[in-house]
């Protein structure tokens, strides 16, 4: 990287040296940020990871490219697949390349042959692997976690295949940190939902049923909405379970729905980029599409509905409460209110350069497509109660875009709060906010949704002594 801003991760190239550091020749120019570089066992190739498409341009699902050593063109190994790269290695022979895939609602490893450019899935379950995955070539085995609806991490290993057809060895657990988990704690079933969105396309998510769950009765319903947009839910708890806290929302008699909408990772490029020329032209609908769809199967209630969501989570959740008035009660974390503001105001503007198709100060600005798709523009509209979460010290959507969003429903008589956490960045890392956080958010809910005032919080650890 040239210089240590974010924004111009972009413009870092590949570079090769000998051990010593001499000899240090560039090997690409581009402006995409190449990832995960690794040297074949014969040290006459380089794989890594990129954001980009074979021309090399940017905002497409992470793809994996296959270059000389020496120099030439870097090149993706597969031009088509339907899928996102997590991670990835060689194989221990050099004949094959071993990938983590991002799914959709799970990741699988897969691995990609050299010569025939064919992925072949070699795990199948409903899991998450996080990125620990890795080759360890004297042992012949791939060691990794599976983050699972009732195990939160476990260690397994898979044999290393030689490449040919045949069978594929199973997964090894050789952990058992979580054995007693499901049996010390009420977990919630976790279960894949799919349904059409206005324009016919299949979106899916995942529902976490509530721990009373009885068929034929309705729920309270929890709309979890991830951030990025650039990522997808997955089975498990996740890398964010201190801020969404679904077990204790199922726990409380929610049922919590975490759809993955467009924009999200893990289904294609054409779903991937929905957001560029037009941030919000999908994803709402998708959303309220699944509402529409977990009501009409007798799941949840159409009376007792709630929304949250962090960062892009936080954009939708502004957005959401100013198309419709159906949910209840609402929280915004880290959300954007206007676009034009935000690109001035955070770290990372070159993917909204693409997205709004331009900056909001050149000449013949797009200035309509920034505010068209500001949440601030439709404010006026906003009927339901809304919390705002930020961190003092966030950069990446930083605190005046909440206090804009605050600021707009506040003064038109809508139920608001606005907490701004001291200290913390985009994403809040201090335990005793994270917990005020959930404490809040539940009171709210119960008040709104549910007409209950007699909600009592937890306690972090070392207070009330």
């Amino acid at each position: 990287m040239p210089t240590p801003l974010a924004d111009d991760a972009r413009l870092g190239e590949l570079w090769v040296m000998d051990a010593r550091g001499g000899n240090a020749r560039e090997l690409t120019h581009n402006e995409a940020e190449e990832q995960q570089p690794e040297l074949s066992p014969d040290n006459s190739q380089i794989l890594f990871i990129a954001e980009t498409n074979e021309k090399f341009e940017p905002y497409y699902n992470p793809n994996l490219f296959v270059m000389p050593r020496a120099g030439g063109t870097a090149r993706p190994l597969l031009n088509d697949f339907q899928y996102a790269i997590d991670q990835a290695s060689w194989a221990p022979d050099g004949k094959s390349i071993f990938a983590v895939a991002n799914m959709g609602v799970h990741s699988e490893i897969f691995q990609i042959d050299l010569a025939s450019r064919r992925a072949k899935q070699l795990t199948d379950g409903r899991h998450y692997i996080p990125p620990s995955w890795s080759i360890v070539a004297d042992a012949g085995k791939m060691v990794f976690q599976f983050d699972e609806p009732t195990r939160f991490g476990e260690v397994w290993t898979l044999a290393v295949p030689d490449g040919r057809d045949g069978p594929v060895a199973s997964p090894v657990r050789v952990t058992g940190a979580f054995d007693t988990l499901d049996t010390a704690f009420a977990l919630p079933r976790q279960e894949k939902v799919s349904w059409k969105s206005g324009d016919g396309t299949t979106i899916e998510g995942l529902l976490f049923y509530p721990i009373d769950y009885v068929a034929g009765r309705r729920y309270p319903l929890v709309v979890q909405m991830h951030g990025g947009p650039a990522e997808s839910d997955k089975f498990g708890a996740g890398p964010g379970l201190l801020l969404s806290y679904f077990p204790a929302l199922t726990g409380k008699g929610y049922a919590v729905f975490r759809p993955n909408y467009r924009g999200s990772t893990g289904y294609g490029n054409v779903f991937y980029r929905d957001v560029v020329g037009g941030y919000f032209r999908n994803m709402h609908i998708d959303v309220l599409a699944g509402v529409d769809y977990l009501i009409k199967q007798g799941i949840a209630d159409p009376d007792k509905l709630v929304m949250m969501g962090w960062s892009a989570g936080g954009h939708l959740t502004n957005k959401l409460i100013t198309v419709t008035t159906r949910f209840k009660a609402a929280s915004a974390g880290a959300g954007v209110a206007d676009w034009t503001s935000m690109y001035a105001q955070s770290d990372t503007r070159a993917n909204r350069t693409l997205l709004f198709g331009g900056t909001p100060w050149q000449k013949n600005a797009p200035i309509a497509m920034f505010w068209n798709n500001s949440p601030l523009k439709d404010a006026a509209n906003a009927k339901t109660p809304t919390l705002f979460f930020v961190g003092e010290s966030d950069v990446r959507v930083p605190l005046a875009q909440s206090i804009e969003m605050y600021r707009a429903l506040k003064s038109n008589g809508v139920p608001t709060h606005l907490y701004v956490a001291p200290r913390e960045g985009h994403l809040w890392a201090e335990l005793r906010h994270q917990i005020f956080k959930a404490n809040t958010e539940l009171a709210w809910f119960e008040r709104y949704a549910l007409g209950r005032t007699t909600y009592v919080p937890e306690q972090a650890p070392g207070d009330g002594r």
